[in-house]
């Protein structure tokens, strides 16, 4: 049944050529492609964008269920219990490799060994859309967007003086979310206020595999408030000033199969920014200043013991990052011209203590820090059916030295409903500090991951509502930092070893027809490895070759139908296929985690222009499936909520 499921789903897909859900037309204003406004026929970068009304027709879903829609996006968690790591991965790139954006600024946590950002900080209220730009984008966004970037664009202000914008859900596991927002804009001020409060009893998180070990839930309670405040100092002159403060309290397990009850994690995230802004006669310039403060904080008192070796264990990682960067736009007679520089200052403490049957155990603290100083700059033209860019940055690193990236995008315009590209770049990612500096496999000598990235591929869209996207890509990643453990002498490292590739197709369609729509998209994405190590851990003495997209299925398809029933009343269907994936177990091959098809119901009830009803039932065929081995994920469940908007 599953090959049929999957045959089916490639058929509909190549059949009708392809569709992202827009979510984006050809003549759509984005910011993340070039930094500043441009129409997306300008350019030839493959960029996805999910607005608010799509948002809000999706009044169930989280950030992480959101992206999972997207062609090529993974979000490896987001169906798990509330509080899970939700693992951001584009096109199988490895945790990390995807740079996420708020507002345009890169955020990160440096406690991390990966330094991803936890999206569970960003509820999907507060914001006001998403723009996914796959691709190398290391030349315009510097480390860790090897994959591509995602730009969480905040919630805009409304166009009164003061609008009010809310929601009440309750659902599955007595989950109850609360949203409260305050914007409006006079001659001199645009301001948004933001709060957010989820909290419910959750499920187990590990996967009692007898089902009859009684597991116990695992709870969640997060309050999340931002505020933005743009002030129009003078004539083309802006000065924002924002805020984010998150915090969400997740009471854990002890692993996969193992149920623990007394295991929580409290995490802060705290942002502080300022902008400032200028329009001149040639373009605009912009300065940029972000503070970013993650901290995660571990306890298990042990009161029910999963581990015979500890009674009491406590651990914190905080992670700070400096931001600062100025750039600007010049339209020039043929090309537009953008220059920058950044730097970033990433810190970290971290400080572990555990006490059992043997005494106390506290390892030294580990509290490092690096910096990177980048310029950059990239060239615009326009001739004819031509467009293109050309783009460089210079990566100067406090521990490794030096590095550079390069873009190279020709877009060519056959006609007005199609056009072709292709995108040559490379990316990098520099070593985090926990690769440096960690006591025992830190290793001060590590180099950056290089990558070469390219696609190739067609855009059409026609007036009559279709809309198709085709890529191919691929990517070759040299130094790959991979951890190393030799069990002969006790010894653990990080170590440039290995070469990475991946490469696969995506084929998108979009197609309205009087109340009907229909998006679908198909990814094929497929990876190996080269290293003297063979998946397992264990040194070999020679490179050898392996499939090594971890959780990363070959085979990926999503669907969408949806129907105007009324002004007042719309439903949809959406149906997502990810096919079998292995997962790493160390020591031991990987093992086989099944493909799964999930189906979800949505429907709403506009009562007036400011308010609606909706329910969103998911997962409607009770699906038993595995997205990280060894932990629950969704079975069916619910979402009935109110939202109202006075703006």
């Amino acid at each position: 049944m599953k090959k049929n499921f999957l045959l089916l789903a490639a058929l509909v897909s190549s059949h009708l050529l392809v569709a992202q859900r827009d979510t984006t037309t050809l003549e759509t204003a984005v910011v993340t492609a070039t930094k500043f406004e441009r129409k997306q026929t300008e350019t030839g970068k493959v960029l996805s964008v999910i607005n608010r009304a799509t948002i809000e027709q999706n009044g169930g879903k989280t950030l992480g269920e959101m992206l999972n829609t997207v062609a090529g996006v993974q979000i490896i968690g987001a169906n798990n219990n509330p509080g899970t790591n939700n693992l951001v991965t584009i096109r199988g790139a490895a945790a990390g490799n995807t740079l996420i954006l708020l507002d345009g600024v890169p955020v990160n946590d440096p406690s991390v060994i990966t330094n991803y950002f936890d999206i569970n900080f960003i509820p999907i209220d507060q914001i006001e859309r998403i723009e996914i730009l796959k691709g190398g984008q290391s030349t315009l966004y510097g480390s860790d967007a090897v994959a591509g970037v995602i730009n969480i664009i905040s919630r805009k202000p409304s166009n009164k003086k003061i609008g009010v914008n809310g929601l009440f859900s309750y659902g599955s596991w007595e989950t109850l979310s609360q949203h409260i927002g305050l914007t409006g804009r006079t001659k001199s001020l645009d301001y948004s206020i933001q709060y957010t409060h989820t909290n419910g009893e959750g499920f187990s998180s590990a996967r009692d595999s007898t089902g009859n070990m009684n597991f116990g839930n695992n709870g969640f309670n997060q309050n999340a408030i931002s505020s933005r405040l743009t002030f129009h100092l003078a004539p083309g002159w802006d000065l924002q000033l924002q805020h984010r403060y998150s915090s969400y309290r997740a009471e854990l397990d002890a692993a996969g199969f193992t149920d623990e009850r007394d295991y929580t994690t409290n995490n802060y995230n705290s942002q502080y920014g300022m902008g400032l802004s200028r329009k001149h006669r040639f373009g605009q310039i912009r300065l940029n200043y972000l503070f970013n403060r993650a901290r995660r904080d571990y306890l298990d008192d042990s009161l029910y013991k999963s581990s015979p070796w500890t009674t009491r264990i406590e651990s914190r990682f905080v992670g700070n990052t400096h931001f600062i960067e100025g750039y600007g736009q010049w339209k020039l007679k043929g090309f537009d011209l953008l220059t920058g520089a950044d730097v970033r200052i990433n810190e970290t403490d971290q400080w572990y203590w555990s006490t059992g049957p043997f005494g106390p155990y506290a390892p030294a603290p580990l509290t490092a820090s690096m910096k990177q100083w980048s310029p950059y700059a990239s060239i615009l033209a326009k001739k004819g059916k031509w467009n293109g860019e050309l783009g460089g940055r210079l990566n100067l690193h406090s521990e490794y030295g030096s590095n550079a990236s390069f873009t190279f995008n020709p877009v060519y315009r056959v006609n007005e409903s199609l056009r072709s590209f292709v995108n040559l770049y490379t990316a990098f990612k520099t070593p985090t500090l926990y690769q440096l500096f960690d006591a025992f496999a830190g290793n001060t000598g590590l180099r950056p991951e290089q990558s070469l990235v390219a696609e190739a591929g067609m855009e059409w869209k026609r007036t009559n509502g279709l809309r198709a996207r085709a890529v191919g890509f691929y990517r070759n990643t040299k130094d790959a930092i991979v951890y190393t453990y030799d069990p002969v002498n006790f010894t653990a490292a990080y170590k440039n070893v290995s070469q990475q590739v991946n490469y696969g197709v995506e084929t998108e369609l979009s197609y309205s027809w009087g109340k009907w729509s229909l998006q679908t998209h198909y990814t094929y994405t497929n990876g190996s490895i080269r290293a003297a190590y063979d998946g397992t851990g264990a040194p070999i003495g020679k490179d050898t070759s392996y499939f090594n997209l971890y959780r990363i299925p070959k085979h990926a398809w999503f669907g969408e139908l949806a129907y105007r029933v009324s002004k007042a009343i719309f439903i949809q269907t959406q149906l997502r296929y990810i096919g079998d994936r292995e997962e790493f177990i160390y020591g031991k091959k990987p093992a086989m985690m099944k493909g799964y098809a999930l189906i979800d119901l949505y429907g709403e009830y506009k009562l007036n222009n400011k308010a609606r009803l909706f329910l969103d039932l998911k997962n409607i065929t009770d699906a038993v499936y595995e997205d990280i081995r060894g932990y629950n994920t969704r079975r069916r469940n619910f979402v009935v909520g109110f939202r109202f908007a006075m703006e």
